[in-house]
């Protein structure tokens, strides 16, 4: 017997905690009721005996239900997979799901990385990244390089080393300063939108545009090589989010600044780390961002599995993985023990099968359209500071914090879930929502704005 809605939601306040939330003084929650497709069923109105509302999921649970919900061909991959077993340890053992992942990762992303180590979520993948970029460092004879150079406006997950390469002051956890290894921070790479909306809208200007471009990607560059050069004999790599930093401020930036990471990098002996948890499997409009310039070690999380369970992987080069094995210990020194989970890693290729096989480009290109139409009206309107897209991702930038319950409730009754964040009103829709779905987006974002 299914308990009353009442009763369940009271349950929540009392025990369970969510997060970025005060057990003391909870937010409100929504349940949720049912999934389909790009759309959730929530029940909205507890006690009235209305039974749960659809409303479009324009945040694809925190970005990783890229394919929607309740899809065929994850649901056989569960089921084929757990009529054979669910898990075993990946120590000492290995079974087919891994090996075919690991096959599928490695054809996917850029060559030469070759080796994979599957996490369990995308913090420790990034754990696991920074680890393998110090111990890589022993290996090699440096073992005095032990900081990390990143920059400002970043965000790379909430355990202890993925949060001292996180902003140390926007990125929530500056309470933590003190405890957390100190890193090097640059200056944030210049906005990519506001360019690119530019030339779009004034292809007559084209030529100002892309002086303005190269000026401003030029001095940022300055910058972060002065940096980089006085901090280059304790650095042991540089870990960015690849033309666009997600969670720290939904910030994309041009793809020539990545040029420049691996330059640095090069020249200074440092590894690179292109942290594609968020940007990873097309949401960017590439399948990686990381298709520009081929970091040395790769982290992927959120979408590999359509959003179905958690999994995450990092990948690296043979050059690596050889100077890790040259370090004292003459291993990496990791072992969560969920990973490698057949359960996950059989979804996971049937994701990306699903991802190949459905022709994601055009899913994603006609998402961005969507957004870029139906958004840019907003630029101008009162409280807006700006408005940017980029591949299935659209922002509306406020001049103030979000309302967030405000912005949230208008946005439910338009008929969309929203998640605002600081000053910021987004969305990162499934790639198979409607174009009905995305006018919802569109609307619910409009009513948030104004009610924000």
């Amino acid at each position: 017997m299914v308990e009353p809605v009442e009763t369940l939601l009271a349950f929540d306040r009392e025990h369970v905690w969510h997060p970025y939330t005060a057990v003391t003084d909870p937010a409100g929650v929504r349940l949720v009721t049912g999934a389909a497709g790009a759309r959730l069923e929530l029940d909205l109105s507890p006690g009235s005996g209305r039974g749960g509302e659809w409303v479009v999921d324009g945040m694809s649970s925190w970005w990783a239900a890229i394919h929607g919900y309740g899809v065929p061909e994850l649901d056989a991959a569960v089921t084929a997979q757990v009529a054979d077993f669910s898990h075993v340890m990946f120590g000492g053992l290995t079974h087919a799901p891994a090996i075919e992942l690991a096959r599928r990762l490695v054809t996917v992303t850029p060559d030469g990385l070759d080796r994979v180590f599957l996490a369990d979520s995308g913090s420790v993948s990034v754990e696991v990244a920074i680890k393998m970029v110090l111990q890589w460092q022993r290996g090699v004879g440096r073992p005095e390089r032990t900081r990390m150079l990143t920059v400002y406006g970043g965000y790379h997950g909430d355990t202890f080393d993925c949060m001292s390469v996180t902003d140390p002051v926007g990125g929530m956890h500056s309470m933590w300063r003190g405890l957390l290894p100190e890193q090097v921070f640059a200056p944030q790479p210049p906005g990519a939108a506001s360019y690119l909306t530019e030339m779009s809208a004034n292809p007559g200007d084209r030529d100002d545009s892309v002086r303005y471009h190269a000026q401003a990607v030029a001095q940022w560059e300055a910058e972060f090589r002065r940096v980089a050069d006085e901090h280059a004999h304790e650095l042991a790599g540089i870990i960015v989010e690849p033309l666009l930093q997600g969670a720290g401020g939904m910030h994309p930036y041009p793809e020539d600044c990545l040029r420049v990471f691996r330059e640095v990098a090069d020249e200074h002996g440092l590894l690179l780390v292109f942290d594609e948890i968020a940007t990873g499997f097309g949401r960017t409009g590439r399948l990686f961002a990381s298709e520009v310039v081929a970091p040395d070690v790769l982290c992927v999380g959120k979408a590999l599995t359509g959003g179905y369970v958690s999994l995450a992987a990092v990948l690296t080069t043979e050059r690596v993985a050889r100077g890790i094995a040259a370090s004292e210990s003459g291993v990496l020194m990791h072992g969560p023990t969920f990973m490698g989970n057949p359960l996950a890693c059989a979804i996971a290729s049937a994701s990306i099968d699903l991802l190949l096989d459905r022709g994601w480009k055009a899913e994603v290109d006609r998402v961005h359209s969507r957004l870029t139409a139906g958004l840019e009206p907003l630029r101008g309107a009162a409280g807006v500071a700006d408005v940017r897209t980029i591949g299935a991702v659209g922002v509306v930038q406020l001049d103030r914090p979000v309302d967030v319950e405000r912005a949230t409730e208008a946005a439910l009754a338009a008929g969309l879930w929203l998640r605002p964040f600081r000053d910021l009103i987004y969305t990162m829709p499934p790639y198979v929502a409607s174009d009905d779905d995305l006018d919802v987006v569109v609307r619910g974002i409009t009513a948030a704005v104004g009610a924000a």
